[in-house]
């Protein structure tokens, strides 16, 4: 088992190169456009959070209450779903074959307990604006072959990072890389 590592920060150029680097993915094939944001989200998770972090700050900055509040409420679900998910036979199962339902389910979640305690533009700006951002991105820039071994690294786990653990919670791994992972840990059993 490793340690848990953050990922290195990816410098301007490689984040953000040019147009040349993105492409609209194919709303066809689902699997092909999942594989590229999971691949996208674990090799720029570091850049990804400082990009949340700003905005979260500059939204907080404006709306400290509403921020708290919104924050606590997704993180209640977020954990709530998790315990659930691993603890609930039914729920397990759901998880594992609609996960990004699952996903959809906890976001719509939190945002009828937004609603209901207040702050719902709050916690629209502050946390869903950077999650629109990063999937935005994720989504549209193409994969390097760098990224796509720093995956399968995380995968196969010799290397664990804050964003594996988090995608893995919510079922969301690449197919291949976990059958990679899958037969590994046989073999170091053995």
């Amino acid at each position: 088992m490793a340690t848990v590592e953050l990922a290195p920060l990816r410098s301007w150029d490689d984040f953000f190169p040019g147009s040349e680097r993105f492409a609209k993915p194919d709303l066809r094939d689902v699997a092909k456009w999942n594989n590229r944001v999971v691949s996208n989200l674990l090799y720029y998770q570091t850049n990804y959070l400082a990009v949340a972090v700003v905005v979260f700050l500059v939204v907080g900055f404006m709306n400290p209450l509403g921020m708290f509040t919104g924050a606590a409420v997704v993180v209640s679900v977020f954990l709530g779903s998790v315990w659930v998910g691993d603890n609930k036979a039914v729920i397990k199962n759901f998880k594992k074959e609609n996960p990004t339902l699952f996903v959809f389910l906890v976001m719509l979640a939190s945002y009828l307990l937004m609603s209901l305690f207040g702050g719902v533009m709050v916690f629209l700006m502050g946390i869903k604006l950077p999650l629109l951002l990063i999937f935005a991105h994720a989504s549209l820039r193409l994969r390097n072959m760098k990224n796509k071994l720093e995956n399968k690294m995380e995968s196969a786990g010799l290397k664990k990072t804050p964003m594996g653990i988090l995608l893995e919670a919510l079922g969301q791994q690449e197919e291949n890389l976990s059958k990679i992972q899958e037969f590994l840990e046989n073999k170091l059993k053995e």
